[in-house]
């Protein structure tokens, strides 16, 4: 048992110091100290303060977790991995998944569908390269098939091939086929459709001199 002598904010407000009969006892998250409303002059039992402890890992990867998505959307493994990297027990990161899982802020069909559309937009690729990213993080079959099998690589072939060749030399066939192939064949893209696409944008650029591209 001991009373809370003194409840002290750190650094940068996200912490609070607690005081026990006039010494420090230990930190708590800002947001737990609020949600628990903790003062001056209460009394906590050995029960409480170790609840409060659990409140607070819990609340502390919530946090993290919540830092790690504001960068990009994550699928549910990627998170997952990230949070026991931290150090978080795997029954604390279960808890924060089945939380954010309920907020809608962790869905892997959305997660899958916004990875396939920001390749189509910024870096288009093969149908088969994306359903294989999306296996590496770890979502599952029948996402990476109704996401990943909704990809046109004949248009994405073309919409990557089409930005590669504005930068290359049209003086030479051979070159021109050797160099684009090789680009689309690093983003997976098939013999097939690498040939239907090199022959599509080598007519179509040939009509329009390349000054008339800048």
């Amino acid at each position: 048992m001991g009373k809370i002598t003194t409840l002290r904010t750190g650094k940068g407000r996200n912490k609070v110091k607690i005081f026990l009969d006039g010494k420090f006892a230990f930190n708590l998250e800002a947001e737990v100290a609020v949600k628990e409303g903790l003062q001056v002059g209460q009394e906590l039992s050995t029960s409480e303060v170790e609840a409060l402890a659990k409140r607070d890992n819990l609340q502390r990867c919530l946090n993290s977790a919540a830092r790690y998505l504001s960068y990009r959307p994550r699928s549910e493994r990627e998170l997952r991995e990230r949070l026991h990297r931290r150090g978080f027990a795997d029954e604390t990161v279960k808890a924060v998944l089945v939380r954010l899982r309920e907020q809608g802020l962790l869905d892997d069909m959305a997660f899958a569908q916004f990875w396939a559309d920001n390749r189509e937009t910024f870096r288009p690729r093969s149908q088969w390269l994306i359903k294989s990213e999306l296996r590496q993080k770890g979502v599952a079959r029948e996402i990476i098939d109704e996401i990943g099998g909704a990809v046109d690589d004949e248009d994405s072939a073309y919409q990557a091939a089409l930005s590669k060749a504005r930068s290359l030399s049209r003086s030479d066939m051979k070159s021109f086929r050797r160099r684009l192939s090789s680009y689309l064949r690093y983003r997976g893209f098939g013999y097939e459709v690498i040939n239907r696409t090199i022959e599509r944008v080598w007519q179509e650029l040939r009509q329009k001199p390349q000054s008339e591209e800048r």
